[in-house]
């Protein structure tokens, strides 16, 4: 197999050539999230010749994924995603390393983590997770390509580039709302395939040092009018320095239950929001219902709820059918419904 031929349409561009070529090949480049955004930004990152990838995610393939998340097939469901990730993306240039994290970003790992590499890509749907990579960015001196999308819309920016605005500058209060989790809004699959590939383009423009970074504008995206705007913005050293001068953590919104009488389970994720303050609450993620079922009651009504209503009803089928539980009943709606305004 002749390798040398593999970029030499990309080594034509005068603004790359075979020294922008090289300062590829050195690159590395950590992806979190192996989702909808992560996946055409990984493919495009490995055709492209960049020599390090990370790739971070603690979740496995689910067949509500193959829809979006192109680098997966049938296959692959049950599997995890960064081990998946790694064979297929190997297949497509062999002359890249991986580096595989199966695991969830947190407080405790995200600083270990993001010192080896030179740009972090955020395919998450979270906005704990992305206040957290901006935090550990801007502890370490790190650029982030940050992404986002809700149905038809997507957005995209360059954060903590040479000296540039961070996440905080554009979005400095914690809101809460998991307004880009595809699993509690739809998403068009092609969308995160644009905004996945725009997120690609812009690594490759900071490692290169080609064209105009995506730096203080954010790109808007609405695929269903095939319209975009960007919108500037600037940094403010105020919530620079919140990043800098606390402790790194995982930031949390509570909220207080409507009905103080009842008895909960969340079967959501610890990260997921808002977190509910409340003496007879029992969270107990979807997940880990099968090892931890005999810490729920069985002798009183027990709401079951997570983000959207989806997740509770595979929690209580699985609770009713392996474990003959006969005390649940379904939040219809979600986590919204039994929470205070």
């Amino acid at each position: 197999m002749n390798h040398s031929n593999r970029y030499i349409q990309q080594t034509k561009l005068p603004e790359i050539g075979e020294d922008g070529q090289e300062k590829l090949r050195n690159a590395r480049v950590l992806i979190v999230g192996i989702g909808g955004l992560g996946c055409p930004a990984a493919q495009y990152l490995v055709a492209s010749g960049v020599g390090r990838i990370g790739l971070l995610d603690h979740d496995t393939v689910d067949f509500s994924n193959l829809h979006r998340q192109i680098l997966f097939s049938e296959k692959h469901v049950g599997s995890a995603k960064v081990e998946v990730a790694k064979e297929v993306l190997s297949q497509l240039n062999s002359e890249v390393s991986f580096r595989c994290y199966n695991l969830r970003l947190d407080e405790n790992n995200a600083l270990g983590i993001f010192k080896d590499y030179d740009v972090i890509l955020d395919g998450t749907d979270n906005f704990p997770t992305k206040y957290l990579i901006n935090d550990a960015c801007v502890l370490l001196e790190k650029p982030f390509v940050g992404a986002s999308i809700y149905k038809y819309q997507g957005q995209l920016s360059v954060f903590n580039y040479e000296n540039g605005p961070t996440y905080r500058c554009l979005y400095p209060n914690h809101l809460y709302g998991d307004t880009d989790n595809c699993e509690n809004t739809g998403v068009l699959g092609i969308l995160p395939g644009l905004v996945g590939v725009a997120q690609a383009t812009e690594t490759i423009k900071m490692i290169v040092k080609i064209g105009k970074v995506l730096s203080g504008k954010m790109k808007l995206l609405d695929v269903f009018n095939m319209t975009e705007q960007h919108i500037r913005f600037k940094r403010n050293e105020k919530h620079v320095m919140l990043a800098k001068k606390r402790p790194l953590q995982l930031e949390q919104l509570t909220c207080k239950v409507l009905d103080t009488e009842k008895t909960y389970l969340d079967v959501r994720e610890r990260y997921e929001e808002p977190r509910l303050v409340h003496s007879s609450l029992i969270s107990i993620p979807l997940n880990q219902l099968e090892d931890r079922y005999p810490e729920i009651p069985r002798d009183k009504k027990i709401y079951v709820f997570c983000q959207s209503g989806i997740r509770s009803e595979k929690a209580i089928a699985l609770l009713r059918k392996a474990f003959d539980f006969n005390n649940l009943i379904n939040v219809a709606g979600g986590v919204e419904h039994i929470i205070q305004g």
